[in-house]
């Protein structure tokens, strides 16, 4: 996979820090050699995160994140402040920009606090060393670079680079399940729901892992599936379907050929697969008035039949036959505070980075509320749970309902 084709989700992700006016923006611009941010001498040019995908050996694609100040102050100040902090959360590395002229200060020391906190590595870079007159010395994760004349740009790379383990990030949905020569089959469906003229990510990903692992891949709709697998001389590896048509796949799939989800394969990928599972289990106990966030991790145009905001409630209702209240937020609009709802049923995530799909998941199970995916939920919401882990005899043997 070339670095175009890498998704921003499996990047490596690299946050720039500080206050304001300490030269975060053109100490991005220097470090990606184009002008990613706007640069002026003006308190919080940077009103919003600004993000840049490059390639930084060894690590391989990343994304460059510059963050706005975290002095910036006001209402609206105030409102930048929390958009730099929630970055900073699903960053796997980061640089605390300093001005070497005024030091580690409170806003820095806070940082460095939050840094902590989150376990997130950071190197601290002072900067406007060519205004320096007197000697300065660097401790140990501590670089003096200029942006203006490009001095210890190169080695500020390489030290961020040595926070994070070294080779290019590589998708791994299905290599330990599929081998040289085998086949899977993918079930897509076009509907007025699916994005004209491309199929999404989650299946882009998928085949790409198939095509990659030296396997080959036959794509259907689900009124083709049955078709499909009765022209074909040999059973295929395992079928992969879209949640939304999991009742239909299911029966029209074989019980001796494996099946699972998209979906199901993204919680497994971003780590979250058992949670997510254990999580599904609640569906079974909702009662009335209980309030249920659906969150999705990217925006879109809602179709008539949107899985999250349609589909997905209708078969809570039909499950349940309580009368819930539904919460649906897309995007970064996740709350922080999620103590108002009784249940989390999230998407795949895969416009998500593993850090930020984990700390979604972190936050429910700190605040004792159950979480799982679009996937899981369906699969055990159709009776059909058991059965789509069956390539995953380490979650299934977790699986204690259904």
């Amino acid at each position: 996979m070339s670095l175009n084709d890498t998704p921003s989700a499996n990047r490596v992700h690299i946050g720039f820090f500080g206050r304001r006016n300490a030269g975060k923006s053109s100490l991005v611009n220097a470090f990606t050699g184009q002008n990613v941010s706007i640069v002026s001498d003006v308190l919080g040019t940077t009103t919003d995160t600004v993000k840049k995908a490059m390639e930084l050996l060894p690590l391989g694609p990343v994304v460059i994140v510059d963050t706005p100040g975290f002095d910036d102050d006001g209402t609206l100040g105030e409102m930048r402040v929390k958009a730099a902090e929630k970055a900073l959360k699903n960053m796997d590395a980061a640089v605390l920009v300093c001005d070497v002229q005024r030091g580690i200060g409170e806003c820095e020391k806070k940082l460095i606090a939050l840094f902590n906190v989150n376990k997130v590595k950071y190197i601290t870079a002072y900067t406007k060393k060519d205004t320096l007159k007197e000697s300065f010395s660097c401790k140990e994760n501590e670089i003096l670079v200029s942006s203006v004349t490009g001095e210890n740009i190169n080695e500020l790379k390489e030290m961020v680079a040595g926070l994070l383990p070294t080779g290019k990030i590589q998708l791994d949905i299905l290599g330990d399940i599929i081998k040289n020569g085998d086949y899977a089959v993918l079930v897509t469906p076009i509907d007025a729901s699916a994005p004209k003229g491309r199929i999404i990510l989650p299946q882009q990903q998928v085949l790409r892992d198939i095509l990659d692992s030296g396997a080959a891949a036959l794509v259907v709709k689900e009124d083709m599936l049955s078709g499909a697998l009765s022209s074909l001389k040999e059973k295929p590896k395992i079928v992969i379907t879209d949640s939304q048509v999991f009742e239909k796949v299911s029966k029209d799939t074989p019980v001796d050929i494996p099946l699972t989800s998209f979906s199901i394969l993204m919680a497994r990928f971003k780590g979250i697969l058992a949670p997510c599972v254990r999580g599904a289990g609640f569906l079974d106990h909702l009662k009335d008035g209980q309030n249920i966030l659906i969150a999705e991790g990217c925006t879109h145009h809602r179709q008539c039949e949107d899985i999250g905001s349609v589909k997905l409630p209708r078969l809570l209702k039909k499950h349940t036959g309580a009368d819930l209240k539904i919460s649906i937020v897309s995007g970064h609009e996740y709350p922080d505070d999620l103590s108002c709802f009784d249940m989390i049923i999230h998407c795949g995530g895969c416009m998500l980075t593993e850090r930020e799909i984990r700390n979604r998941m972190y936050a429910a199970e700190s605040q004792g509320i159950p979480f799982t995916n679009y996937g899981i939920a369906i699969a055990h919401m159709h009776g059909i749970l058991k059965r789509s882990l069956e390539p995953f005899p380490d979650v299934l043997s977790l699986l204690t309902f259904d």
